[in-house]
């Protein structure tokens, strides 16, 4: 391939990667614009759940450390936001709040949690939604108990002429967008690189001079900051949290939606968030509501998966694209 080609070629694909983004930016700017007040909610879910996921891809996909209990640092961020925006704290304010306890938590668990190795980061994880659904009934004057809190939603300005729940879908859209982007960054860069030789093969990576542990906590204070982040974009989602949400099932469904949608993939991520919100919607459309029947629907999304893509679902849409646009 000489350069001229090859430069023919690039601009090709640039200037279709620009078309494609920008009609999902008009696609995303328009639906809620017809959507119900329902609709945009999910569609708010789907975003919030994404980037949760997309933080326990950058531990769990990305560096390989198994994380069970990531509901517990969605949980926290929720929490952290709502008791601030409760105490009148504007939206900015309380954002900072959500992701500093979750980092903090983060921190404080990943220390020592990752120094000890093995199945430790595991074992901690699983006990963290264990421990934060009864102390969360119990700091009634904080959480507001069994009962749960409510959160001040986002209000649109005047000068918009939006509805609340299209405000906070556009709010959240935006930062999703941000976080995805700020995990692109982290996922081609050093981290990335050093976090990809650390799953294959941590003796290696050390023997070559990579900081393994340094690395194995950066990963997981920044998981455990995006489920900061997903904690308050789910509570400006809803405007409620309960301790119903830091349940360990929940961070369960979280690790198999990542598992369904791709590891290691952005775009996985994404698809994992909207499998998360609409797998339960899809099945209700069927006549049932049941949690026996949604297991089974998620089981059998997890059996497809194994079978026909390990890479999860982003990897069967990357393979059409390419059919599709092979020069893309």
């Amino acid at each position: 391939m000489n350069a001229l080609s090859w430069i023919q070629r690039s601009s090709t694909t640039f200037r279709a990667r620009v078309l494609m983004w920008i009609v999902v930016a008009a696609v995303v700017a328009i639906i809620p614009l017809s959507a119900t007040t329902y609709s945009n909610s999910q569609l708010s879910l789907v975003v919030s759940f994404a980037v949760a996921i997309l933080g326990l891809n950058l531990v769990t996909g990305y560096a390989g450390q198994v994380s069970l209990g990531h509901s517990a640092f969605l949980g926290l961020g929720a929490y952290s936001a709502a008791i601030a925006t409760a105490a009148g704290w504007p939206a900015p304010a309380a954002f900072a709040m959500a992701c500093l306890v979750s980092g903090a938590v983060g921190l404080l668990v990943g220390l020592p949690a990752l120094r000890l190795g093995g199945h430790s980061l595991a074992m901690v994880t699983l006990a963290l939604p264990v421990v934060a659904v009864p102390l969360a009934k119990r700091l009634t004057s904080l959480t507001g108990g069994s009962t749960g809190i409510s959160a001040t939603p986002l209000h649109a300005p005047a000068w918009t002429g939006l509805a609340p729940d299209q405000w906070s879908f556009y709010v959240l859209a935006a930062l999703a967008a941000f976080m995805f982007f700020l995990a692109g960054n982290l996922t081609r860069g050093r981290l990335g690189r050093a976090l990809s030789l650390i799953r294959v093969n941590e003796t290696v990576a050390a023997s070559v001079g990579v900081p393994v542990y340094a690395y194995k906590v950066q990963a997981f204070v920044c998981a455990a900051l995006f489920g900061g982040v997903a904690g308050f974009m789910y509570v400006c989602a809803i405007g409620f949290m309960s301790p119903e949400s830091l349940n360990l099932l929940i961070g369960l469904n979280l690790l198999i939606a990542m598992v369904v949608g791709g590891m290691r993939s952005l775009l996985g991520s994404l698809i994992g968030g909207a499998f998360y919100v609409f797998l339960p919607e899809l099945v209700s459309y069927a006549g049932t509501t049941r949690s026996g029947v949604i297991n089974i629907a998620t089981g059998i999304c997890v059996l497809l998966v194994i079978f026909l893509s390990r890479g999860g679902a982003a990897s069967i849409v990357s393979r059409i694209w390419k059919r599709i646009h092979p020069k893309v």
